[in-house]
């Protein structure tokens, strides 16, 4: 057995490092090291609570409207307050387009150049790929981002700026918002239709979201060779990703989008036994292999602690192990879909996740949450309130959870003496890139990586690096 070590990985916000245990050419173990450690969490101890709508979305340049709304969440609950169903509105559409915007990044800077490594030269689809995705010089990669700036002034309008905005408060949103301002955004979203309907799908959106089983989905593909999308699942195929990267199949979502009706995006677990109801409570965060102090058995985040220690023998990453019943979750857009039941994700993992329908389920997300953000502006009524206000209380506690692109994502907030007392996250990729627990049960990654084929002499195997894309990891939210 062979020790090999794949790292820094480029095009990752912040630091990863995978360490592979190769036998008979295949990966026989993998630990995933976060070899960064932030510490957010000792950061807002002992502030005024309110700080963490100004802290806390400091963690992460791509997702920091997911760490507000979670932090705005966590506020209030542990305020009883209710938001402003406009606040509501508002909210969700800020956090869509960040979310949308996240998901376009991923699959044409971070995604698909690794379609272009010379690893793959000699594939018949190389060259329409090199040309369209190579990067620094990919047409794709350039159109996306004009689309996406275009786009992204609707985080702008609604919210003042992005990243880091403080318009989302725990009551809805400060920013109202007049009538003429809803029809300029909605020509914002035209435009960006427009776009993803020409040159990532190849067709209308509704008709994209409503495919329902794998021979639809080739068949969409197929009737639309030169569409980006259909690149993919072409050079995809050919590499056998709809077969590599198998996790747990244990997957979570906190729900995403929530309205008067529920969320558009249900909260839920799904495993071998099937959908089941989610149990916050059950959540733990285990750093027996982290380089973390602690002492007893895991605890619930509301009573977590983030104490580093880099001496602690046994650890390896400063990543904890978040675990539900004691169990690894995958999280993401895969998660969410399979979770929400849509028969396109349940169909690709009929024999259990993979690094295709977890690019598949992104695709699947753009073309359900673009129209829902047309709905939801038509929903706004500018004559009622955007914000509701309460005070903060001297002891409470509170969690705010929610779905950033990658996945769910909680803050957990104790309130004491009028300040905060203990604030704990856990971040999509905390839970995805998660290193094993005292039981010794990997994370969804580490498993994911067992049984890869690494060719001989390979020192960057190429179908890790897919593998590992396909999850989307963001370190510097893993480790705060």
């Amino acid at each position: 057995m062979s020790r090999l070590i794949v790292g820094p990985f480029n095009r990752v916000e912040g630091d990863l490092e995978v360490r592979l245990d190769i036998a008979g050419g295949q990966v026989a173990r993998a630990e995933v090291v976060s070899p960064l450690y932030r510490g957010f969490e000792n950061m807002l101890r002992g502030k005024d609570v309110r700080d963490a709508l100004v802290i806390a979305p400091r963690i992460c340049g791509i997702c920091s409207v997911s760490q507000s709304v979670a932090a705005a969440r966590a506020i209030a609950a542990a305020q009883g307050l209710t938001p402003a169903p406009n606040g509501q509105l508002v909210t969700n559409i800020v956090h869509a387009a960040e979310n949308l915007a996240d998901h376009l990044t991923h699959f044409y800077l971070f995604l698909m150049p690794d379609f272009c490594r010379p690893a793959h030269a000699g594939r018949p689809w190389f060259a329409e790929v090199e040309a369209r995705f190579a990067a620094g010089s990919g047409e794709g990669a350039r159109e996306m981002l004009g689309a996406r700036a275009e786009f992204l002034h609707v985080v702008g309008l609604l919210a003042g700026k992005w990243p880091h905005t403080l318009t989302l408060q725990p009551g809805g949103a400060a920013r109202v918002v007049a009538a003429h301002e809803i029809r300029h955004l909605l020509g914002i979203i035209a435009g960006f239709r427009r776009y993803l309907e020409r040159a990532l799908f190849g067709g209308e959106l509704e008709a994209f979201a409503t495919l329902e089983s794998e021979a639809a989905l080739l068949a969409w593909a197929e009737a639309r060779p030169r569409a980006d999308l259909s690149l993919f699942l072409a050079a995809g195929r050919d590499v056998e990703l709809d077969r590599l990267g198998r996790g747990n199949d244990h997957f979570l979502s906190f729900g995403a989008y929530p309205g008067a009706g529920g969320h558009l995006f249900a909260a839920g677990r799904v495993n071998g036994n099937g959908a089941a109801a989610l149990d916050t409570a059950r959540i733990s965060e285990d750093v027996s292999h982290a380089w973390l102090a602690d002492e007893g058995p895991a605890r619930h985040p509301m009573d977590g602690r983030t104490e580093p220690d880099p001496e602690m023998r046994s650890g390896y990453s400063w990543c904890k192990a978040p675990r539900l019943e004691g169990a690894p979750a995958e999280v993401g857009a895969l998660a969410r879909q399979v979770v929400a039941g849509h028969p396109l994700l349940r169909a690709l993992t009929r024999q259990g996740g993979n690094a295709e329908a977890r690019i598949v389920a992104r695709m699947v997300e753009i073309a359900l949450v673009l129209p829902a953000m047309e709905g939801w502006l038509g929903a706004i009524r500018p004559e009622e309130p955007f914000i509701r206000h309460g005070d903060i209380p001297a002891a409470a506690r509170g969690a705010g959870l929610t779905e950033a692109a990658r996945g769910a994502l909680g803050h957990w907030l104790r309130v004491e003496r009028g300040r905060i007392a203990n604030y704990q996250i856990i971040a999509p990729t905390t839970w995805n890139f998660s290193p094993r627990d005292a039981s010794g049960t990997p994370g969804p990654l580490e498993q994911a990586l067992v049984d890869l084929p690494v060719a001989s002499g390979e020192e960057t195997p190429v179908l890790v690096q897919h593998v590992v894309r396909s999850f989307d990891p963001c370190m510097v939210c893993t480790v705060h």
